[in-house]
């Protein structure tokens, strides 16, 4: 500071020669001089003025936000306390202008009506279209039953962390689940899956001298987070495309410690990720792979492992447990949802033994939070080795989904090409996307959440819809001649007209690129016609809840008396 001061005494003869009491008067404002006479000064410098007109066209150019906040955001005098209010009032106005606001509607599930709700009036029932309960696991009453009976034996919580109190048998007993599902030595519970990828993530780099993690540019927003948290270097190569990634790969050692992050079911476009191909080019360039399977365990694979087992769908049915040679044995680390699929909520990661160990030892996201409740660990339990066993759900979640795509596609509706169960309805502008969702719920009775950015990019603005068994094909009816007249209502763009303009989210694309290859006309399942007509025949009752089975065993007398519910 002194040091900074003899440079200004020597370098402005003003105020080398102007007492210190008359430069604090001069510095002072009031409420009818806002801008002090020593500013109004150095404005008249022939040098000081230029710096300072230098200055405020420099940082009105380069951030022109940052204008704005300071005229919207006053500074307080000295006696003022801050105005906290305005900061989140401003920043709440930013949020309604770029149209990126997020409204949250009020919609209760009802359990006994899946897939219906009632809005704030109770009386007020709505389809709902676009949940991520996806096989509306939330109500089977083997995952129910399991909870009531854990409940009433338990308790509400877990009593502490999983270090303190909150470990208990169904813990174990669920990550051992876990493990077996994946083919990894061991598993890790936390309470959701944006914790466990940001934790893990943030965890593993920051332990591996120089990391560079390669990031798929789609990847979610936890991923996103837990690169950020790692502080190690990121390298962010093409959605879906393998040749980049290479390209960038090869730009450093192979004894580099590297990470390769991405996705298998991409939940906003509904694009799977190339599992094998990325599997292939990371270990022949010394890297590990980190799988997020969140939008795809529970669905995919013929045990439910998501798209990774999937892929060799016969050898995984035949030989289900790990080290058979399949593509689900070459990746390294897999991250799933218990509130997805499987209808209940908490996430985890499937790794070798000793990964999460340090992860466990290490993980601030882990070791500091209260465990999740007995009874939400014995219902994903319960939901885990259920879907372990029954396709049945699978298979009719296919079926509506393709049922609903073809109807769309018949009336030129736009739906962003994929393999997967996600239906994106391209709308491509934020305000119609909102009123297309407000209409659907008032005046046709169905919920479909507007997805606006930055969940995706402005003019990608969609329609995020999610099939489930419990829709039915009168549901899928009214959800289609709704949307078509909405479409004509509203004025919306048809496929057709995407088409003309070049094409958007692989809408109208005809050409595929290494980025986009869904960006055709026809695109192939995950599921291809033969594993569905193969699972359409097997045993609806061969599924027995074993969670519940083994709960009963050390149930009181009185608790014996429960109904045991099989699938």
């Amino acid at each position: 500071m002194e040091h900074s001061v003899r440079q200004a005494l020597r370098a402005c003869p003003f105020i080398s020669r102007t007492p210190v009491q008359a430069l604090k008067q001069l510095s002072q404002t009031t409420p009818t001089a806002p801008a002090s006479a020593l500013l109004s000064k150095a404005q008249a410098c022939p040098v000081m003025g230029q710096a300072l007109s230098a200055r405020f066209t420099h940082s009105s150019a380069k951030t022109p936000t940052a204008e704005v906040a300071t005229e919207s955001v006053s500074t307080p005098s000295p006696g003022e306390p801050f105005d906290y209010e305005q900061v989140y009032r401003t920043e709440l106005d930013k949020k309604h202008q770029d149209k990126s606001y997020r409204y949250f509607n009020n919609i209760n599930r009802l359990a006994k009506e899946f897939p219906a709700a009632h809005t704030s009036n109770v009386n007020n029932k709505v389809t709902v279209w676009c949940s991520n309960d996806y096989l509306g696991q939330g109500r089977n009453p083997c995952v129910v039953g399991s909870m009531k009976q854990t409940l009433d034996r338990y308790g509400a919580g877990a009593g502490g962390t999983r270090n303190i109190a909150g470990n208990a048998d169904l813990h174990l007993r669920l990550e051992s689940e876990l493990a077996d599902l994946h083919h990894k030595e061991a598993a890790l519970v936390f309470s959701s899956c944006y914790v466990a990828n940001d934790a893990t993530l943030s965890t593993l780099a920051s332990k591996l001298p120089g990391c560079v993690i390669f990031s798929d540019s789609m990847n979610h927003a936890s991923m996103i987070q837990g690169i950020r948290h790692s502080n190690a270097r990121k390298v962010i190569f093409k959605h879906n495309d393998v040749a980049d990634l290479e390209a960038k790969l090869q730009q450093f050692p192979v004894g580099t410690p590297k990470i390769v992050a991405f996705e298998s079911v991409y939940s906003m476009s509904g694009t799977v990720g190339h599992i094998e191909a990325i599997c292939r080019v990371s270990k022949k360039y010394g890297a590990i792979t980190f799988l997020d399977e969140v939008h795809a365990v529970g669905m995919y694979g013929p045990r439910g492992a998501g798209v990774a087992e999937h892929l060799d769908y016969q050898l995984n049915l035949n030989h289900p447990h790990g080290q058979n040679g399949s593509v689900l044995d070459q990746v390294d680390i897999i991250t799933g949802t218990l509130g997805k699929a499987y209808g209940v909520v908490g996430g985890y990661i499937a790794t070798s033994a000793s990964l999460v160990d340090m992860i466990r030892s290490y993980a601030p996201g882990f070791i500091f939070t209260t465990s999740l409740p007995p009874s939400v660990v014995a219902g994903s339990l319960a939901s885990v080795q259920y879907l372990k066993l029954s396709s049945k759900e699978r298979v009719m979640q296919q079926i509506n989904t393709k049922l609903l795509k073809a109807r769309l596609a018949e009336l030129q509706i736009p739906v962003v090409p994929n393999p997967s169960h996600i239906v994106p309805v391209l709308v491509g502008d934020a305000d119609l996307c909102k009123q297309a969702s407000d209409s659907l719920l008032t005046d046709h009775n169905i919920y479909v959440q507007a997805i606006n950015y930055p969940t995706v990019p402005r003019g990608e603005e969609r329609l995020r819809i999610t099939p489930t068994p419990g829709h039915t094909p009168a549901m899928t009816q009214h959800l289609v001649v709704a949307l078509a007249t909405i479409w004509k209502q509203y004025k919306l763009k048809y496929t057709q007209d995407w088409a003309a303009e070049g094409g958007r989210a692989g809408v109208g694309m005809v050409v595929p690129s290494a980025a986009e290859p869904e960006s055709v006309a026809e695109v192939e399942p995950i599921w291809s016609e033969a594993q569905l007509l193969a699972e359409i025949p097997n045993g609806i009752n061969r599924c027995h809840c074993e969670a519940v089975d083994e709960l009963s065993t050390v149930t009181t007398e009185s608790d014996a008396s429960t109904t045991r519910v099989a699938a």
